[in-house]
C-alpha cells in the first residue's frame, strides 16, 4: 500500500487501517513517569540494535538511558561526568530545564537512524493527554523533523492536546478521523468474582485502561480490597527492580496500598532521580504529592528535601516567584539551620540570576547571601563547615562578579579551593573542586587573561573530560587567540559529547566557513536549523555561503525563512539585496540597504553596497555620501578607490 505523506491524530484507538507498525505504546506518565512513551520505544528497539548497530547505541548512550535507566544492565554509559555521577547529597550542579530537550532531538537521532532502513512503519503512541513534558516535547519534534515516509507517527489522545504538542500537530499532522467511538453502557457483573477479576485487570494494567467495566468494577471494590490490589501489584513492580516503574506505576501503587509510609518512601526515590536528571515538570508533579502528605511536624526533612529540590526545579524553570514563595514557606515552618542556610542561598541566587532583569536585585541577594554564610560558619562540625562556607561563598562571588567586581570573585573562589583542600578529603569535596575550578576560569577569562583561562580549562577537562561546556567554552578562547585548528578540534569533541544543541553546530560551522571548509560549515548550519527552525543566525550565515557557492536560490529561501521570524535583520536585508541587485531590481536592491542601515548603522558593507548601486545608476553624488559614510566606520583601500572613481565622476560631471 502507498504510504500517507502525512502524520497523524485521532481522538480515540479506534480501528484505522495505519498499515504496518513499528509499535503501539502508551505515553501516560502513571507509568513510567518522564519518557514513559520513549523509553517503551527504546527498550523495543535496543536489542536489535545491539546486536547490528551497536555503534547507534553507543553514540545514544545517554539518551537511551534517560528513557530508560534500566537498560544500565545492557548498555554502557560512556559519557558520563561528575555532575552525572555525584552523590546526591554533595550534588552543586544541576542540569538546564532545556536539558530534557537535548534528550529529545538525541531519541529522534536515534529513532530516526534506527528505522532507515524499514521505512513506511508506523508508530502509535496513545494517551497522549497523559503524557509526562517529556514525551510531549519528544513527540513535537519527532513530528517536525522525522519524514512520515521514514516513520509515520500517529498519536492518540481522548481529551484536548496538551501543549506543547498541541502546535506541532497543527502544524505537522493531520486529523485521521473524527469518528466518537460508540457510547458503552456499563453494568457490572452479578459475580462478586467477575467484579474482583475485573478490578484486578485493572489494577494489574496499572490503573490506566480506558474500559469504563474495569474501572468501575475498581470502584466498586470495598477499599481495603483495592489496597490489597495496589500491595499485590506493587510487589510485582518492585520485583522487577526497574527504575522506570519507581517513577511511575509503583508510586501509585504504593500511595493507595496499605502501607502509608512505603507511598512516601517511594516519593523520596522518585523526587531523588527527578532532580539528578533534570526531569522538572515530573519532579514538581511528584513533590507536591509528597507535600500533601508529609507535614513538618512530622516529617520534617522529608519534607524540606522535596521543598528544596521542587524550588531549584522552579528556579531553573524561570518561575522564580514560585520559588520564593516555597523558601519563605519553608522558612516559616522551620526553624532549623540546614533550612535557612539552603534557603537564604536560593533567595539569593534568585536575585541575582533567577528572576527576569528588571527584578534582579543584588544588594539583596549580597544579603541573603551573607545570612547564608553567617549560618555556614557557626556549624559545629570543621569539614561541614568548610564545605557549606566554601559552596556559600561561590555564590557571594557570583554576586561580585555581577557587581563588576572581578578580582573579588576571584579571590572567593581561590579562598574555597584552598580550604577544601585543607579541610576534605578528596571523597568529601565532591565534585564541587571542578565547579569551582570551572568558575576560576570564567572569571579568568573575563578579566581578559585568556592563555590563563585556556590554561584552566584544560585542567578542569581533565578532571572531568566528558563535561561538554568546558570544550565550548575553550574553543571561543583558543579562536580568540588565532589558534583555530584546537578550536576545531574542541568543538570536535564537544559535539561527540554533548547531547544535541544548536550552538555548538552554529559555532562550528562559523569557524569552519572562517578556515575554507565551505561544505562543512553548511552541513553545521544545517544541523542547527534541523535542530531550531527559529534560529535567525543560522539562516543569515547559510544564506551567506548558500550565495557564496552559487546557490541563489537556497540563499533566497533562507532569507525569506530568516526575515520571517526577524523582519529588520540587517544581514539577512544586505543579502536579499545581493539577491535583487543581481536580478535587476535595483530599487529593491537599495530599499533593502537602507532598511538594513537604518537598524544597524555601522553595517559597512551595506554602505559600500549602497555607494556601488548608486554609482552605477548614476548617482555619484550619493555614491560619495556613502563611500565616505563607510570609510568613517572602516578604512578600506578599495572603498577609497571606489570613492575616488565616484568624486571623480562627479567632478566631470559638474564641469
Amino acid at each position: 500500500m502507498t504510504h500517507p505523506a502525512h502524520h497523524g491524530w485521532l481522538r480515540d484507538p479506534a480501528p484505522v487501517d495505519l498499515g504496518p507498525r513499528l509499535a503501539t505504546v502508551s505515553a501516560h506518565r502513571r507509568l513510567r513517569g518522564p519518557y514513559t512513551a520513549a523509553g517503551a520505544v527504546v527498550r523495543l528497539l535496543v536489542p536489535g540494535l545491539l546486536a547490528g548497530r551497536p555503534d547507534l547505541v553507543r553514540a545514544h548512550d545517554l539518551e537511551i538511558l534517560a528513557a530508560a535507566p534500566e537498560l544500565a544492565a545492557v548498555v554502557d554509559s560512556h559519557r558520563e561526568t561528575l555532575t552525572s555521577t555525584a552523590d546526591p547529597k554533595s550534588r552543586t550542579r544541576y542540569y538546564p530545564h532545556a536539558h530534557t530537550t537535548r534528550i529529545a532531538h538525541g531519541l529522534t537521532d536515534l529513532l530516526r537512524d534506527a528505522t532507515a532502513g524499514t521505512p513506511g512503519l508506523t508508530l502509535v503512541i496513545e494517551h497522549v493527554e497523559h503524557a509526562d513534558r517529556t514525551d510531549l516535547d519528544w513527540l513535537g519534534i519527532m513530528l517536525r523533523r522525522i519524514a512520515p515516509e521514514r516513520l509515520r507517527i500517529v498519536l492518540s489522545c481522548r481529551g484536548e492536546l496538551p501543549e506543547p504538542l498541541a502546535a506541532a500537530v497543527a502544524a505537522h499532522a493531520v486529523r485521521l478521523t473524527d469518528a466518537p467511538g460508540p457510547e458503552v453502557e456499563v453494568q457490572l457483573p452479578a459475580d462478586p468474582d467477575a467484579v474482583r477479576d475485573l478490578a484486578d485487570r485493572y489494577v494489574s494494567g496499572d490503573c490506566v485502561d480506558d474500559d469504563p467495566l474495569t474501572l468501575a468494577a475498581y470502584r466498586a471494590l470495598p477499599e481495603v480490597e483495592r489496597a490489597r490490589l495496589h500491595d499485590a501489584r506493587a510487589a510485582e513492580l518492585d520485583a522487577r527492580d526497574e527504575v522506570s516503574l519507581r517513577l511511575g506505576a509503583l508510586i501509585h501503587h504504593r500511595l493507595h496500598g496499605t502501607d502509608p509510609e512505603a507511598g512516601l518512601d517511594a516519593l523520596d526515590f522518585a523526587l531523588e532521580h527527578l532532580a539528578m536528571r533534570g526531569f522538572y515538570d515530573a519532579l514538581l508533579e511528584q513533590g507536591a504529592l509528597l507535600c500533601g502528605l508529609a507535614d513538618w511536624e512530622h516529617h520534617h526533612d522529608r519534607r524540606w528535601l522535596a521543598t528544596t529540590k521542587m524550588a531549584t526545579a522552579l528556579s531553573v524553570m524561570a518561575r522564580a516567584d514560585e520559588a520564593l514563595a516555597l523558601y519563605d514557606a519553608a522558612c516559616a515552618a522551620s526553624a532549623a539551620p540546614s533550612v535557612q542556610m539552603q534557603a537564604a542561598y536560593g533567595r539569593a541566587m534568585l536575585y541575582t540570576r533567577y528572576f527576569e532583569p528588571g527584578r534582579r536585585d543584588l544588594t539583596l541577594a549580597r544579603a541573603w547571601i551573607n545570612n547564608a554564610i553567617t549560618i555556614a560558619s557557626g556549624a559545629p562540625d570543621h569539614r561541614r563547615r568548610a564545605y557549606n562556607l566554601t559552596f556559600n561563598e561561590n555564590g557571594l562571588a557570583l554576586i561580585a562578579m555581577h557587581l563588576g567586581d572581578p578580582a573579588e570573585a576571584l579571590r572567593l573562589v581561590e579562598a574555597g579551593l584552598d580550604r577544601l583542600a585543607a579541610e576534605l578529603s578528596p571523597a568529601e569535596r565532591g565534585q564541587h573542586p571542578s565547579v569551582l575550578q570551572y568558575n576560576r576560569a570564567q572569571l579568568i577569562s573575563r578579566m581578559g587573561r585568556h592563555e590563563q583561562a585556556v590554561a584552566d580549562y584544560t585542567d578542569v577537562i581533565a578532571a572531568d573530560p566528558n563535561h561538554s561546556d568546558y570544550y565550548f567554552e575553550r574553543a571561543a578562547l583558543l579562536r580568540r587567540l588565532g589558534r583555530a585548528a584546537e578550536a576545531l578540534a574542541d568543538y570536535d569533541t564537544l559535539i561527540a559529547l554533548a547531547l544535541p544543541y544548536p550552538e555548538s553546530h552554529y559555532n562550528r560551522g562559523d569557524l569552519r566557513a572562517e578556515l575554507g571548509d565551505l561544505a562543512g560549515a553548511l552541513a553545521d548550519f544545517d544541523r542547527v536549523l534541523d535542530l531550531d527552525p527559529e534560529f535567525v543566525d543560522a539562516y543569515v550565515n547559510r544564506a551567506a555561503l548558500r550565495y557564496e557557492t552559487g546557490d541563489p536560490r537556497g540563499a533566497a529561501a533562507d532569507v525569506d525563512a530568516g526575515l520571517a521570524l526577524a523582519p529588520d535583520q540587517p544581514q539577512l536585508l544586505c543579502q536579499r539585496a545581493l539577491l535583487a541587485s543581481d536580478d535587476g531590481r535595483v530599487d529593491a536592491a537599495l530599499a533593502d540597504l537602507l532598511a538594513a542601515v537604518a537598524t544597524e548603522p555601522a553595517l559597512t558593507g551595506a554602505w559600500v553596497n549602497l555607494g556601488i548601486l548608486c554609482f552605477e545608476r548614476g548617482e555619484p553624488a550619493e555614491a560619495v555620501r556613502y563611500f565616505d559614510r563607510a570609510l568613517e566606520l572602516e578604512d578600506d583601500p578599495e572603498v577609497r578607490e571606489n570613492r575616488e572613481l565616484a568624486s571623480a565622476t562627479l567632478a566631470g560631471a559638474r564641469g
